[in-house]
């Protein structure tokens, strides 16, 4: 997990965005300096690109992959795993972490995400090649979903005007 950010720290604009638990996966709404995103940065636990981040509180398992882009996140309520891509690849276990395979923690004030609860999850590890089978086949799928331009949302589109063409069609009379 990163080094605590304090609120003053923090504004509403800024040169990095800063992620908490609320806004993690989405947009920002805190910003840090530069100069203390590089202080923290090298001086404490950061991601690597391609690492998946996992929201350890509130929305507890909400996954993204670090694009590698300056930004910082929430300490302890999102964390990472310092993964050998030697045996499973980062983007396997993103498609995996969304299926929330471990036990949350519960009894204290709110739910929590222990690294203890994420070690002990246990997943299936195909070998390398089928992990990127796998990877392709969902990420297809995701884009087919997602993608505006070439998914569900483009074809959905095509389709209403191909119902309006023919619905002017069908009510455009010819006066006799």
């Amino acid at each position: 997990m990163c080094k605590r950010i304090m609120k003053a720290e923090t504004s509403t604009n800024g040169e990095v965005p800063f992620f908490k638990i609320g806004t993690f996966g989405g947009e920002p709404n805190a910003y840090i300096s530069k100069e203390t995103y590089e202080k923290y940065k090298s001086m404490y636990s950061y991601p690597n690109k391609g690492d998946v981040l996992i929201s350890a509180a509130g929305t507890i398992g909400r996954t993204v992959i670090y694009d590698g882009e300056p930004a910082y996140y929430q300490d302890s309520n999102i964390v990472w795993i310092a993964n050998d891509e030697r045996i499973v690849l980062n983007k396997y276990l993103f498609y995996c972490y969304q299926l929330q395979p471990w036990v949350v923690s519960t009894g204290g004030t709110i739910a929590r995400l222990y690294n203890d609860n994420i070690s002990k999850a246990k997943i299936y590890v195909p070998s390398i090649e089928k992990q990127l089978q796998i990877i392709e086949t969902l990420d297809r799928f995701d884009t087919l979903c997602n993608d505006i331009s070439t998914g569900l949302p483009a074809e959905i589109a095509a389709r209403q005007k191909q119902y309006e063409y023919y619905r002017d069609r069908l009510l455009s009379f010819k006066e006799l």
